[in-house]
């Protein structure tokens, strides 16, 4: 592996990310919260000063492969967390450190699982940097790697570390000018989100962080009764709107501002994920009658509920520990099926669940048959041997590592419920899970080692296992290609 290649491109991202803390520093001084201010300053100038001499420092060679761009983006995630978790604990915020990694793992992972338990006591600057990182971390900082990295066989394998799900490919022939785009559209969406909820008598410095809690499908809120301290139909459905959108594949949106309508409309992925939505809100509906006589209101709690949990956000308006079992079981599903390949959210993806059932599909009919011949086909055309190995593999590695997170945080004690649904959150990138760390609790119970594997979890659920299992290895690192 080229090291220094690693080494040096690394500091330079973190160089250039240094000046994302310096956003809620603004924040901090509008408000003249003077403590979070300097803590913010503090943090983006160390940042700067300890990655700088290795970013300046060019490389005797400068040649990058798949190996050298996962280890970029593994050790990327590494270094934004921890560095995020500095505001918090320098500022007494978060007085344990393991607490505010925790939180800030949560926020770039865009999972919005919390140990506060009292969000509305932060001053306005770390709310709102608790939100920043939801958006950063929904995209990725996969734009300013791309556009520092030089052009190379490398921003592919960038994009497909920080994109997640399978089969993922430029919208054009340039990563660069993808990642321009993805951005572009990921911007232009979260703001209108803001003009809708700012329209809907939500305050502005609130309708800046949901909106970008939305957009990276975080979810985390500004008050201690999340989205239900707004008590507001209107909000609400703008919500829902938004976290479905954001739970969309991006590529989508290009091929809709390209004219491209009836590849949309084919897109099997888009309409298995909208069905998947209207069925999952139809069975709470019918399961939540007795709860919710009133029918407005039943399709109201239930969708918003469906929308926030399949597309990993995690914002609440109901307390679905109070639901009926089959209730929970269906948002249990949910939590694993997760929004769509490319998108910001997280989970399995619709995209691998359809090729899996379709792989169920061929070895059924090859049984039966054994004389035919068949293949999988995705969007009309036949799907590469690679991809459907490719998800094969991912699903093993998924559940094998479940298992091994589940069999550690039970050593907390907890009853089966919690510890089972709070791994799947965190691995999922979801937020809330069952019983104790359901919609209206919280993560502050668990032990520092336990809160490790979760923020473990966290990583591995948002880049999808493979960096990090490549960062780990240690053949990667004697190795010299």
């Amino acid at each position: 592996m080229n090291k220094q290649a690693v080494a040096h491109y690394l500091c330079r991202i973190t160089a250039w990310g240094s000046l994302l803390f310096l956003i809620p520093a603004l924040v901090s001084l509008f408000y003249g919260e003077w403590d979070s201010l300097k803590v913010f300053i503090e943090v983006a100038v160390g940042m700067a000063v300890l990655s700088l001499p290795m970013a300046i420092l060019k490389p005797k060679e400068s040649d990058m492969f798949a190996k050298e761009a996962l280890m970029i983006v593994a050790l990327l995630w590494v270094i934004y967390p921890v560095a995020g978790a500095l505001p918090f604990w320098l500022s007494g915020e978060i007085p344990s450190f393991v607490d505010a990694v925790f939180e800030s793992v949560s926020g770039f992972t865009t999972t919005g699982s919390t140990i506060l338990t009292d969000i509305e006591s932060m001053s306005h600057g770390m709310l709102f940097w608790r939100s920043f990182t939801h958006w950063v971390g929904g995209m990725g900082v996969l734009v300013l790697a791309i556009a520092i990295l030089p052009a190379n066989k490398a921003t592919m394998y960038l994009m497909r570390a920080e994109c997640a799900g399978p089969q993922v490919g430029k919208l054009t022939p340039k990563g660069r000018t993808s990642a321009r785009y993805l951005y572009i559209i990921y911007g232009v969406l979260t703001v209108a989100l803001t003009v809708l909820l700012i329209l809907g008598g939500m305050p502005v410095f609130d309708s800046i962080c949901h909106a970008m809690g939305t957009a990276g499908t975080g979810g985390f809120g500004i008050k201690n009764n999340g989205i239900a301290f707004y008590n507001s139909k209107y909000i609400e459905y703008v919500l829902t709107v938004g976290m479905i959108v954001f739970g969309v594949n991006f590529s989508i949106y290009y091929l809709i501002l390209t004219g491209h309508i009836k590849t949309v409309l084919r897109n099997a992925e888009l309409r298995v994920y909208l069905i998947i939505i209207l069925l999952a809100t139809g069975l709470i509906m019918g399961s939540n009658i007795l709860i919710h006589p009133d029918p407005e209101e039943n399709f109201r709690s239930a969708v918003f509920q469906v929308s926030s949990i399949m597309t990993s956000t995690g914002f609440g308006t109901d307390d679905y520990a109070l639901w009926p079992e089959f209730s929970q079981m269906v948002l249990l599903m949910l939590m694993f099926i997760g929004a769509c390949a490319g998108s910001t959210g997280g989970g399995l993806k619709v995209q691998r669940i359809i090729i899996m059932f379709k792989s169920v599909k061929k070895f059924v009919r090859q049984t039966l048959s054994p004389k035919c011949v068949y293949v999988l086909k995705g969007e009309d055309k036949t799907m590469d041997t690679a991809t459907v190995h490719g998800v094969q593999t991912y699903f093993i590695l998924y559940t094998g590592l479940l298992f091994i997170s589940l069999l550690l945080v039970s050593f907390d004690n907890n009853d089966f419920a919690t510890s089972f649904s709070s791994v799947v959150t965190c691995i999922n990138n979801i937020g809330p899970g069952l019983n104790k760390v359901g919609p209206t609790q919280n993560f502050s119970f668990f032990s520092n080692f336990a809160k490790i594997i979760l923020s473990f979890d966290m990583l591995l659920g948002r880049l999808e296992c493979l960096p990090v299992i490549v960062m780990l290895s240690p053949s990667v690192w004697r190795n010299k290609f």
